[in-house]
């Protein structure tokens, strides 16, 4: 179990290498700052099957996917937010084991869980289970799934940055508003 400070509340968000993932630590940033919490970035990865048969020869394996798991939270972390974010308590880990259940257990009653909410077909949630769905089941913690932003929202928002009133936000209603002829 990894110590709290003071015992007191924290966020605890699994990422991994999806937009969703991104999207979440995204999330638990911005909360962590404005609740002042400590925040918990964790990456889980599952052991694969031929290791856990072999016992002990998979200790390299094991070392390897933890080395790779910290470089994947400093890669998230530098893609959300260009490395560690000022002003908030973070404390990144890098742990094996299936990303469900890690997460339900780390996560205690007064912390907030954030995880993302992908967008995968039915063949691959056979192959690896749905981490969301196992924390929605059996977390104690809050539990918040943010979703990656539609294609078409991250379309208007970055057309948004340019210099054509047309593309200003709330541009969708007032195209809208043209083509049904209301005064906007």
């Amino acid at each position: 179990m990894i110590a709290r400070p003071e015992g007191g509340p924290r966020i605890v968000v699994g990422v991994d290498d999806s937009a969703g993932a991104r999207c979440a630590l995204a999330w638990a940033i911005g909360a962590a700052r404005l609740r002042r919490l400590p925040l918990l970035v964790v990456h889980a990865a599952p052991l694969p099957p031929h290791v856990s048969a072999a016992g002990q020869l998979g200790c390299g394996v094991t070392e390897a996917l933890r080395t790779s798991g910290a470089e994947l939270v400093a890669r998230v972390l530098a893609d959300v937010c260009g490395g560690p974010p000022e002003g908030v308590d973070l404390t990144a880990l890098a742990l094996i084991g299936e990303p469900g259940a890690v997460l339900v257990r780390l996560a205690g009653d007064d912390d907030i869980l954030v995880v993302g909410h992908g967008t995968r077909g039915p063949l691959s949630r056979l192959l690896r289970p749905s981490v969301r769905l196992h924390c929605a089941r059996r977390a104690r913690a809050t539990l918040v799934c943010v979703n990656a932003p539609a294609f078409d929202t991250l379309l208007e928002h970055l057309s948004a940055r340019g210099s054509s009133p047309e593309h200003a936000p709330g541009s969708r209603f007032r195209r809208l508003g043209r083509r049904l002829r209301l005064p906007l």
